[in-house]
């Protein structure tokens, strides 16, 4: 049966920690999102408040769309999130208040994410591999603390590897891949098929051990978009300061975390640096996990380099090797502890690269490559737009399909080649961003985020804005009556989110936005006029 949008807002408010009494102060902040109508909210103030108003209302539009089967609606919606919380990083400090609000959505959204949304593929989950950790951890027995000598059993230790052993909370985690963890464990294995080859390449190149391939399995499950409630992305789970220090690039149109090779190379060349400190893998990994300096305190604290002393350290990091050696163990072996590989394999990583001068919406590129736009996001999972940057970008296309898509390409005009995905403003006496943002109809976090403009930052009179300006568009609008289909004009109010007028008029957001040829990334705004078609009765 289908929900009512009162029930799902009922569950939003659960999840977002927000008491009932507060639910008419949730409605209308539900009903004034800022890519509607603006707040009156300038460069001056604090942001994050603003962003997570923004974020509930979205994630009610993701249940919404998932009620109504609408995945693809979905999977935009959650990314959108997901780009707005790693964004959050980039407002400053957060003051207690705000810290609490944001832990405690980040949680919310975790637990719905995994547990509530029916149209998600768990080929492309998210967040599922953090979840899984977080879960394990909970709910394995905790053991005494050892003292004296650490009691184990060597399975393996070679010179340029890393020591595989065995203990009774190794034993705990294997114990759980192979019945609770097991579906999600089958899937990783299945991506090692398609990622494997690449990393473990990565890996000898730079000289490092091969079991760190599985690293990158319990960080990310090998997703690319792997996303964590530390803010953390990508395949080997950088958090942005980190990234940027290993090179990884984030602007408005690409998060390098995201793309699988050069998030590998980061990541060898900061475990690099981990183990040149520590001289112990088992440290350089813990330190992977919680950060230089809580294991160089610990090292302190017990006087001892092995990682099984450290009993100072927090549960999830003295969890953490157990829980890659469990992980490496089965994956090494899998048909030992009852896993065994499908007949139908999936291919390694593979394509062509073409390089793309301008900005180019991707579904001009998809259809010059003879290929889906969902294929062309999969190859380019650091693209956060659904265009390539103003600056040559190296666009990934399925291998065979270079010679194919210069010709395609080529032949196109070029004002249909090229689709510039930006625009100019210059600010007058008494502009904010909100009234800016309105009157271009984009988000007031894409406007600042595209000008890296920070709570504390001002807007000055004559200063020049970049305006992002969506790319892609499904649109496929009806050119004359739809036969069973009445047609209605609907007039959008203040509050409306297309989720909301999708869910009353029994229909999904993703074709309203093909009949009214809407951009995704592009927002509805009060008195715009809709067209729907709606079954007759």
């Amino acid at each position: 049966m289908k929900q009512t949008f009162t029930r799902i807002l009922y569950s939003l408010i659960i999840a977002s920690g927000i008491s009932i009494g507060q639910e008419s102060e949730l409605k209308n902040q539900a009903e004034t999102p800022s890519y509607v109508n603006g707040n009156g909210i300038d460069a001056t103030q604090n942001r994050l408040p603003q962003l997570l108003r923004d974020v509930k209302v979205l994630l009610s539009d993701a249940l919404i769309a998932d009620v109504m089967d609408d995945t693809l609606e979905v999977v935009y919606t959650l990314n959108r999130i997901f780009d707005l919380l790693t964004e959050a990083d980039q407002y400053g400090d957060m003051d207690d208040e705000d810290r609490e609000e944001f832990d405690r959505f980040e949680a919310s959204l975790v637990e719905l994410y995994v547990h509530r949304f029916n149209t998600l593929d768990n080929e492309d989950a998210t967040v599922t591999a953090e979840h899984l950790r977080m879960d394990v951890t909970s709910i394995t027995e905790p053991l005494e603390v050892e003292m004296g000598a650490s009691q184990f059993t060597v399975i393996e230790d070679r010179d340029g590897h890393i020591p595989l052993v065995r203990n009774k909370k190794v034993d705990q985690y294997i114990n759980y891949f192979q019945t609770k963890g097991k579906k999600q464990f089958e899937i990783w294995l299945d991506r090692l098929d398609v990622y494997g080859p690449m990393i473990s390449q990565i890996l000898e190149e730079c000289n490092l051990p091969p079991e760190l391939l599985y690293l990158a399995m319990i960080e990310s499950g090998l997703n690319p978009k792997a996303y964590s409630k530390a803010a953390a992305n990508g395949m080997w789970q950088f958090i942005y300061s980190t990234g940027k220090i290993y090179g990884l690039e984030r602007n408005w149109y690409i998060d390098e975390r995201r793309d699988p090779e050069k998030a590998t190379r980061a990541a060898c060349a900061y475990l690099t640096d981990l183990y040149d400190e520590f001289d112990n893998w088992y440290l350089a990994l813990a330190a992977y996990n919680a950060g230089e300096g809580r294991i160089r305190r610990g090292t302190r604290l017990h006087q001892t380099s092995d990682f099984w002393q450290l009993h100072s350290l927090p549960r999830e990091t003295r969890n953490y090797i157990p829980y890659f050696l469990s992980a490496t163990i089965i994956a090494k072996s899998p048909e030992k502890f009852g896993f065994y590989k499908k007949e139908k394999r999936q291919s390694p990583l593979a394509y062509d690269i073409v390089t793309i001068e301008k900005s180019a919406d991707l579904t001009v590129l998809a259809s010059s490559a003879e290929t889906s736009f969902k294929t062309l996001q999969k190859l380019n999972p650091e693209l956060r737009q659904s265009a390539t940057p103003t600056s040559a970008y190296e666009l990934k296309i399925p291998k065979g399909k270079k010679s194919v898509f210069t010709q395609n390409y080529n032949a196109l005009p070029e004002n249909e080649r090229f689709a510039p995905q930006f625009i100019t403003h210059k600010v007058r006496r008494g502009e904010v961003l909100s009234t800016i943002a309105r009157k271009y109809r984009v988000s007031i976090h894409d406007l600042a985020a595209v000008n890296k403009i920070r709570n504390r930052s001002m807007i000055r009179i004559g200063q020049k804005l970049t305006i992002p300006v969506p790319g892609m568009n499904l649109a496929s609008i009806p050119k004359s009556a739809m036969p069973g289909y009445n047609k209605v004009t609907y007039k959008v109010r203040r509050g409306d989110t297309l989720g909301h007028i999708a869910e009353d008029y029994g229909t999904r957001a993703s074709t309203i936005r093909k009949w009214n040829g809407l951009k995704y990334g592009q927002h509805i705004y009060p008195g715009q006029k809709l067209t729907l078609w709606i079954k007759q009765g």
